[in-house]
């Protein structure tokens, strides 16, 4: 570890909540970002350049290009978000280079949102909202056959990712009613399982022809990319719908909207999209997808909580201390 420094430059790419940005200027030599435009590459850059501590945001791509024209004080990258995948993180290690995260503090709020999607897909509740603002309609009210979705009640869950959030999840979706089941690199320890009642399958393959709701749970690494493949996707029952609120890369967006064109597939709850903030024309066109912009850890309780997380991280580093929140590639 470097030794301590009184008030490191710290460079924050994006605006944050206003208690966290006041702390950050009281504790350290803070640069703001007080329009809240996303950096441009070259800005980025600039930052590399001149900053001890750079706070990126998960849309800021601190690739290769960014970090070979870092300057020397740059030594800890303190995201604003859990998953670091828009850092190169080989990179950032062969400069010396820290990175930390905040792990822990959107899980509730990300497992909230996960489950509302559950709810909100099968039960078509984005249509009915829409239909009930849309001028040109007029609710002529109750029919005994219109609108009619699918109960989630009895149905089988499969998460795919047991960590944190997917823990989460589980939890809310028993107490609904619905039969878990799960994907995960290693098993669980058996009274987990045994909190759950969840069935565990080594194969996704396996676990995805038999399960009528799927949610996406797992942190996207290169092992994860697209891990819902075209050839997955067709493994998927007719009634079955895709919840993913973790990363759009997971999952193979133009086989998922072909296959939801054609009713191969009943319905998806997407927060995330694989090409941010571009969004596939075809799954918005779609009533069968119930569309969110990246909004599951979009609390402003989530958002404070991330802050602390990034200024102990900070404050640990000025100090001279290992960050608690260090991320090694191992991890992933």
């Amino acid at each position: 570890m470097p030794a301590p420094l009184k008030k490191p430059i710290v460079v924050v790419t994006r605006k944050l909540p206003d208690a966290v940005e006041t702390r950050m200027c009281e504790l350290f030599d803070t640069r703001l970002n007080v329009d809240d435009r996303p950096f441009s590459q070259a800005q980025l850059v600039e930052a590399v350049k001149m900053a001890d501590v750079l706070v990126p945001t998960v849309t800021d791509r601190i690739d290769r290009s960014v970090l070979t024209q870092a300057g020397p004080r740059l030594r800890l990258i303190a995201n604003f978000g859990t998953g670091v995948d828009n850092v190169d993180l080989d990179t950032a290690r062969n400069r010396g280079i820290l990175v930390t995260n905040t792990p822990g503090v959107l899980t509730e709020d990300t497992a909230d949102m996960t489950m509302a999607l559950i709810l909100a897909v099968p039960r078509r509740l984005a249509e009915g909202a829409a239909y009930m603002r849309d001028p040109a309609t007029k609710w002529s009210g109750w029919s005994p056959t219109w609108m009619l979705g699918h109960r989630i009640y009895g149905k089988r869950l499969g998460i795919i990712g047991m960590g944190r959030i997917g823990r989460a999840v589980a939890r809310r979706a028993k107490a609904f009613g619905l039969q878990i089941h799960y994907y995960n690199r290693r098993r669980l320890p058996e009274d987990v399982e045994a909190e759950f009642e969840a069935t565990f399958w080594e194969s996704l393959d396996q676990m995805l022809t038999r399960v009528d709701i799927v949610s996406v749970n797992c942190p996207h690494t290169p092992g994860t990319y697209h891990l819902l493949s075209a050839r997955r996707l067709k493994l998927l029952k007719p009634s079955a719908y895709i919840v993913n609120t973790a990363r759009g890369e997971i999952i193979d967006e133009n086989e998922l909207a072909r296959l939801l064109e054609t009713g191969a597939i009943a319905g998806a709850g997407l927060d995330v999209f694989e090409h941010e903030p571009a969004v596939n024309p075809r799954l918005l066109a779609s009533d069968r997808v119930v569309a969110l912009p990246h909004m599951s850890s979009a609390t402003l309780e989530g958002r404070i909580d991330m802050g602390e997380k990034v200024i102990i991280n900070i404050k640990a580093y000025a100090d001279g201390h290992a960050p608690p929140d260090r991320v090694h590639a191992a991890m992933l």
